[in-house]
């Protein structure tokens, strides 16, 4: 694993898979803050208890199914439209543009793809307001997914036998280590998008089920090392 990018190592691909949440735009953005909020109210209305114990509902889910919305589906019948419709109801001005990654993506020879655990409106919404929403060919989100969030492998089945993606000529970025895993076995070259000025020990950024190696690059600055391998 490298920190650093080598535009050799990126010459092939021609396919550009993003994650959308923390990784299109930073961290500390924190927008996923107030989706957050409304999913723990979603739940105490849901299921009439107090937010602190809705909170524990909520955040067991998301381990045991990989997203709440699926806990949420399985165990108490939810509607996911109804459920995306309202978590997602939220302020998209946290979000500030950024031309520097817009130019970036546009620069990047082949297609790009929003692969996200959100819904199309969210990724829409979000990647209109960061500037970049026009540089992309489409947006794979959890309904075409028929609601099985990543790291589930089926769900990279599924997008790339829609999308018709060469894996062996494919980038995918996440903030996700564990959401790497079945990108770098399908051949893609994989980049983990970390908080800036992140240093910590890899097993801080890891995510429990996943391995070192399923990693290729890390980066605190998506503009700056997708701008490295188009510069050169």
């Amino acid at each position: 694993m490298t920190k650093k990018p080598s535009p050799a190592d990126f010459a092939h691909v021609r396919e550009w898979v993003f994650d959308l949440d923390n990784t299109l735009y930073p961290h500390h953005t924190n927008l996923f803050a107030q989706i957050d909020v409304r999913m723990t109210a979603y739940v105490s209305e849901l299921l009439q208890i107090p937010r602190e114990e809705a909170r524990k509902v909520q955040k067991d889910f998301y381990k045991r199914y990989g997203t709440t919305l699926r806990g949420l589906m399985d165990n108490h019948g939810v509607d996911p439209d109804d459920f995306l419709e309202k978590v997602h109801d939220i302020d998209y001005s946290w979000v500030a543009p950024d031309p520097a990654l817009g130019e970036a993506i546009k620069a990047l020879p082949g297609r790009k793809f929003i692969f996200t655990n959100g819904d199309r409106k969210h990724a829409e919404r979000t990647a209109r307001q960061l500037g970049v929403l026009d540089h992309f060919d489409d947006i794979f989100d959890l309904v075409a997914a028929d609601l099985v969030p990543k790291p589930a492998a089926e769900t990279y089945d599924k997008f790339r036998a829609l999308h018709r993606v060469d894996c062996e000529r494919a980038a995918m970025f996440e903030d996700l280590a564990r959401n790497l895993v079945r990108p770098k076995e399908l051949g893609m070259t994989t980049v983990l998008v970390v908080p800036r000025n992140f240093e910590p020990t890899f097993s801080e950024i890891w995510e429990q089920d996943a391995d070192e190696d399923q990693v290729d690059y890390v980066t605190d600055n998506l503009a700056e090392f997708l701008s490295a391998l188009i510069d050169q």
